[in-house]
C-alpha cells in the first residue's frame, strides 16, 4: 500500500480541491435551515441502537476526505465495471452508510436538491464525536459531491503499517501538517480494529523476533490470545482502546506505554516533534481537544466535489 505509487494521481486530485474558503458556517441559513438538527437527530437515533455508528461515521468522514477531498466519494455504490471506493480493500469494514443516507432521505424530502450528501457526512462525523463525549465545533458547509468512486484509490489511504516518512508524507500531499498528523490520530480513541490491522506486530514481525519490541509484552500476549493462528472469525480483533465508545485522550497515553494497536500509531514515537505531541496531548485533554478541532475542520475543508445528488448512492 506504498503511497509513493499513487503520487502522480493524488497530485491531480488535489489540484481539483476547492480552497477552504469556498465554504461557509451559514451555507444552508435560508435555503435549508434545519439541515444540521436533522443529521444530529438521525445519529442519535442511530447511535442508541448500534454504539459503534460514532467511530464508523468519523472513519468515514476520514476516508473520504483522503480519496478526492471530502466529496462523499465513499458513499456511492459499485456499478457495472466501477468498483467504487466503499468496496475497496481498505474499506470493506466501513459501515453505517445507512445513517448518512437516512439523514439524506429526510432532508431531500425537507429541502431538495440543496443540501450534498458530504456536507451530511462532515457534520455526522462532528455529531459522532460530540457523542462520544468529545468536543464540539461549527461545520463549514459548501462541499459539493464527485462523480468519481475507484476502489484502486483506496490505496492512497495511510496503512496501519505505515512509518512516520510514509504517514508525513501522506498528510502533506493533502495539505495536512504533522501537528494535524497527530491531532487527528487521535481519532483512533474510539472504534474497533480487525486482527488483520495489527497482526504484522504480533506474529512474525521480522526475521528474529516474533513479536514487535516496541510492543508491551502482556499486551502482545492478550492481543496474540484473541487473533490465534490461523483465525477465522471474521469479526475478530480489539477495541482501540479500553474507553472506545468515549472520545478522551486515552490513545497517547496507551502510546507511551507501548499498548497502541497499529505500527503506525507507535511511529508517532520516532520523531521528535510528533513524540513531543505525544507527550502533551497525553497530559492534557483540553489540548488534544482544541487541536483536533483545528485539524479537523481543517481536513474536512478539502473538497473537489461537482454536484449536490439527490441520492447519495449515485450520482445524478
Amino acid at each position: 500500500m506504498a503511497l509513493i505509487v499513487a503520487l502522480l494521481s493524488s497530485l491531480i486530485v488535489l489540484s481539483a480541491s476547492s480552497p477552504a474558503d469556498a465554504l461557509s458556517l451559514n451555507h444552508y441559513e435560508k435555503t435549508c435551515p434545519d439541515v444540521e438538527s436533522i443529521v444530529s437527530k438521525a445519529v442519535q437515533s442511530e447511535t442508541r441502537k448500534d454504539k459503534t455508528i460514532p467511530a464508523a461515521l468519523l472513519r468515514m468522514h476520514f476516508h473520504d476526505c483522503f480519496i478526492r477531498g471530502c466529496d462523499a466519494s465513499v458513499l456511492l455504490y459499485s456499478k457495472g465495471n466501477n468498483k467504487a471506493e466503499k468496496d475497496g480493500p481498505a474499506n470493506l469494514s466501513l459501515h453505517g452508510f445507512y445513517v448518512i443516507e437516512g439523514a439524506k432521505k429526510e432532508i431531500e424530502a425537507s429541502c431538495p436538491g440543496v443540501v450534498s450528501c458530504a456536507d451530511i457526512l462532515a457534520l455526522a462525523a462532528r455529531d459522532a464525536v460530540v457523542l462520544s463525549g468529545g468536543p464540539t465545533w461549527d461545520v463549514p458547509k459548501g462541499r459539493k459531491d464527485g462523480r468519481t468512486s475507484k476502489a484502486s484509490e483506496t490505496l492512497q489511504l495511510p496503512a496501519p503499517t505505515f512509518t512516520i516518512s510514509q504517514l508525513q508524507q501522506s498528510f502533506s500531499q493533502r495539505g495536512l501538517s504533522v501537528d494535524d498528523l497527530v491531532a487527528l490520530s487521535g481519532g483512533h480513541t474510539i472504534g474497533f480494529s480487525h486482527c488483520s490491522s495489527f497482526v504484522n506486530r504480533i506474529r512474525n514481525f521480522n526475521a528474529t523476533q516474533d513479536i514487535d519490541p516496541k510492543m508491551h509484552p502482556s499486551f502482545a500476549a492478550s492481543l496474540r490470545s484473541v487473533c490465534p493462528i490461523n483465525n477465522k472469525a471474521k469479526n475478530a480483533g480489539a477495541t482501540m482502546d479500553p474507553s472506545s465508545t468515549t472520545f478522551d485522550n486515552t490513545y497517547y497515553k496507551l502510546i507511551l506505554q507501548r499498548k497502541a494497536l497499529f505500527s503506525s500509531d507507535q511511529a508517532l514515537l520516532t520523531n521528535p516533534k510528533t513524540k513531543n505531541l505525544v507527550h502533551k496531548f497525553a497530559t492534557s485533554k483540553q489540548a488534544f481537544e482544541k487541536a483536533f478541532v483545528k485539524s479537523m475542520i481543517k481536513m474536512s475543508s478539502l473538497n473537489g466535489g461537482q454536484e449536490i445528488r439527490k441520492d447519495c448512492r449515485v450520482v445524478n
